[in-house]
């Protein structure tokens, strides 16, 4: 069995390809250069060369703040290549699972989003996926949309690293504390995704549709700081304060959804998968970037 997945060099991408598949699974995973999933002949090309039972798309454009000045790019990669790779995956009846973010929603309210709450994106960034899930759903009616939010690895830049980074060089760190959200861990995400792409290849009748995938548990950006910040701590990392701002003290290009929170209900209704709380999750990703907890 052959999998198709885009975006392997991104954090999910990374943990798609080293995570364990059963035998006689092949993940393909061509970089950008061999395959431009905005290009709709190299797309065909690529899906023609090799009978793939599903594609994974976590390919995107992800510089939220950039995307305001960078419109074009952003929907380019955003909404043209899902709106592409669906006609094509679609036209050859391969099953394809999607990967979208919070930011199609508006943020507002206090509660956990369903998959079927009205989307309402506030940025360029938000506007552009929500196109490339709407896309997704009129060309390829076996699809499967999963949104995630506050994606954290070991791998490229994401917000752990960059707490880990900040608290080595000051004094103190900064963080908002009115956006609510769930954190992610990409290998969590992407034992989602290999879970959804090998029920969806194996079973004709698999659910399809829209599902959320974060860490159970929800949070503030300035309390996942301070989280990082003392799990590093236990493992021998530089303990700095961690003090809370709002949104409104460090404005930025893109608007931010102050409530990010995302119900699991639907992933574990429609697939089985029930996420693990965040806490352990960052708990695995401190002991690869920092090493194990110190005794004392």
């Amino acid at each position: 069995m052959d999998i198709l997945i885009l975006g392997g060099a991104g954090q999910v991408g990374t943990e798609l390809q080293a995570f364990p598949w059963p035998d006689g699974v092949r993940v393909h995973a061509p970089d950008r250069q061999s395959l431009d999933i905005t290009d709709e002949a190299a797309v065909a090309a690529a899906l023609e060369a090799r009978a793939y039972a599903a594609v994974i798309n976590t390919a995107a454009y992800t510089a939220v703040d950039r995307a305001e000045s960078e419109v074009a790019a952003a929907w380019r990669l955003n909404a043209l290549a899902p709106a592409i790779l669906a006609a094509e995956t679609s036209k050859r009846t391969i099953p394809l699972v999607h990967v979208s973010t919070d930011y199609v929603f508006d943020g507002s309210g206090e509660g956990f989003y369903a998959p079927d709450a009205p989307v309402n994106p506030k940025s360029v960034y938000g506007a552009s996926k929500a196109a490339g899930e709407m896309a997704v759903r009129s060309a390829n009616p076996r699809h499967v949309i999963v949104r995630t939010a506050w994606v954290v690895s070991p791998h490229r830049g994401n917000f752990v690293k960059t707490m880990l980074r900040l608290a080595n060089e000051r004094e103190k760190l900064t963080v908002v504390d009115d956006q609510h959200g769930c954190p992610t861990s990409a290998a969590d995400l992407a034992g989602a995704l290999a879970a959804i792409a090998l029920r969806m290849a194996g079973d004709a009748t698999a659910p399809t549709g829209t599902v959320h995938c974060v860490n159970d548990g929800a949070t503030t950006w300035c309390d996942f700081a301070r989280a990082i910040v003392a799990g590093a701590a236990r493992r021998g990392g530089r303990s700095v304060p961690v003090e809370g701002i709002p949104t409104s003290a460090y404005p930025t290009p893109a608007r931010r959804p102050a409530n990010s929170r995302l119900s699991t209900q639907s992933l574990t209704d429609a697939f089985g998968i029930a996420p693990r709380g965040w806490e352990a999750a960052l708990d695995d990703i401190l002991d690869r970037l920092v090493g194990p907890v110190r005794s004392h």
